[in-house]
């Protein structure tokens, strides 16, 4: 007979776990857990999934995922109970949205964790990448940037850019953002962009519209002294253009955190002196992952209270 402790325990909603998180690995497991609710592991049965799915987790309601793990309508149909997903990532490419919305399914991301850190990365790549490849007058400040995505990481990007370097920022977002918040120029078209712009970071998130959004065109834009700075996800730049391009000189360097094939990067890379390779490393930093514990167990204790998510994602 079970003790009612060990009871107590197996009474508690169930979080999902497909995949065994990145998160726990780097920080450890016990800091995302809780009194409110208990993990169920798939990774840790010797069934296949769908085997493990219908047999354990029909009336799950909850499911914890990381940027790893492909949640499609495969996996959905398995899960007919689930009402809310939880990341551990910024980016949500590794979810269908549009099959989440129409069943109801909430999503809560990292939110801003995650902001100031990757910003910091992308600063870091674009310094690094000119005062490897340029001579003492080519540094930093005073260049042109455009930033691709100016979300909660662009935002802070252009930020230390413009305020740190006296960089003239400009940029491409999903719609115009309220001019008299965001005073940069915007640019509806990312090969115009890059045609007025000495280095073009990435910091949008992978959708069909932004997947190789970076192609053989912007690349040309961006001319033989542009430099590309990628903190977003590898495929929205087209990898074996860009690679083209560095190699034969048609840009100028290249500071990459994320590659299209993860975690696979392309021999070239390796060889050049015009590029800084980062191992998809610029969330990895003990406050952050602090904050996304926090973060993870709040918005599941959340949901098994009947409150609002503390980082719901919103389609708009």
């Amino acid at each position: 007979m079970a003790s009612p402790a060990t009871a107590a325990v197996e009474n508690l909603p169930q979080v999902l776990l497909l995949l065994h998180p990145a998160a726990f690995t780097i920080f450890g497991e016990e800091h995302f857990t809780s009194p409110k609710f208990r993990f169920l592991k798939a990774y840790e049965s010797s069934l296949p999934l769908d085997e493990f799915l219908a047999a354990n987790a029909r009336s799950v309601r909850a499911l914890l995922v990381s940027a790893a793990t492909v949640v499609g309508a495969g996996i959905l149909d398995l899960l007919p109970e689930l009402r809310v997903i939880v990341t551990t990532s910024a980016g949500l490419d590794q979810l269908d949205l549009a099959e989440c919305r129409r069943r109801g399914i909430r999503i809560a991301s990292a939110g801003d964790i995650y902001s100031a850190d990757v910003a910091d990365c992308a600063v870091g790549l674009l310094i690094d990448v000119l005062r490897k490849i340029s001579a003492s007058n080519r540094y930093l400040r005073g260049k042109r940037i455009g930033i691709v995505g100016l979300g909660r990481i662009g935002l802070q990007v252009a930020k230390r850019l413009q305020q740190g370097f006296g960089c003239t920022v400009s940029y491409n977002s999903r719609k115009k953002k309220n001019p008299d918040q965001v005073p940069y120029p915007f640019y509806q078209d990312v090969r115009e962009l890059a045609a007025n712009s000495d280095a073009l970071i990435l910091c949008c998130g992978l959708t069909e519209q932004t997947r190789h959004a970076v192609d053989k065109e912007v690349l040309a834009a961006l001319g033989k002294a542009g430099v590309i700075v990628n903190v977003a996800r590898g495929a929205v730049v087209d990898e074996k253009e860009m690679v083209r391009c560095l190699v034969e000189g048609e840009i100028a360097g290249a500071g990459l955190d994320v590659f299209e094939d993860e975690p696979v990067v392309p021999k070239e890379l390796m060889e050049l002196d015009n590029v800084v390779l980062s191992p998809h490393s610029a969330v990895l930093t003990r406050e952050s992952m602090m904050e996304l514990a926090r973060l993870v167990v709040g918005n599941l204790e959340a949901f098994f209270s009947n409150e609002p998510l503390l980082s719901e994602y919103e389609d708009d």
